[in-house]
């Protein structure tokens, strides 16, 4: 882990994307590299991901499939923001995690009216991929793909879209605190007494 908690509260599209950030000192840091850092980003997501929430085990096999739906859409999304056609590879891939393990529209009585809710059948990982994949291609399909920004601090690659179009950073309290911290140090560099060595 690379120190920091994973980035959350963006499209869960893009919160998958930033589950593999850059750092300053090398190579990306998967932050679901193992069943523990999957089941802790799956509790972070809490709710946004139906069949997922409360998910108390994970095996290796669940790491595979949402690995692969991460690299397809790291992909397709990347073209997408470029204004160009995503990898058909890339668009394959999605589409089989859903068709693995497909939404289901459950109908039940809760005792005052009907309610409708998706589940997906299968292991954790193929239903956590599917969902994912599913969230990915809504992206693609949406307009705000061309609006999808990288963090402008030096050592971060996060993605967000902004709400606000003067948003610079993943997170103010991240990337936002740091680039004003560098920055005062920059400006008062050389002042005061300690500067005359």
């Amino acid at each position: 882990m690379n120190g920091l908690e994973p980035l959350t509260g963006e499209l869960l599209a893009l919160d998958l994307l930033n589950t593999l950030p850059y750092t300053a000192q090398g190579p990306p840091v998967d932050q679901l590299a193992d069943e523990p850092g999957l089941l802790a980003w799956l509790a972070l997501e809490g709710e946004r991901l139906p069949g997922a929430a409360g998910a108390r085990e994970a095996t290796p096999d669940d790491l595979a499939p949402v690995h692969a739906v991460r690299a397809h859409a790291a992909l397709a999304v990347a073209a997408a923001r470029r204004g160009e056609r995503p990898p058909e590879s890339a668009l394959r891939g999605l589409n089989e995690a859903q068709r693995v393990a497909p939404a289901v529209r459950y109908a039940e009585w809760n005792g005052d009216a009907v309610v409708v809710t998706s589940r997906r059948a299968g292991p954790l990982g193929q239903r956590v991929a599917a969902a994912l994949a599913e969230e990915v291609a809504e992206l693609l399909a949406d307009p705000a793909v061309a609006r999808i920004r990288e963090c402008e601090a030096e050592d971060c690659t996060m993605l967000f879209v902004p709400a606000h179009p003067r948003r610079r950073w993943c997170s103010a309290e991240r990337c936002g605190n740091r680039a004003r911290v560098a920055r005062y140090y920059r400006r008062h560099k050389g002042e005061g007494p300690d500067a005359s060595g």
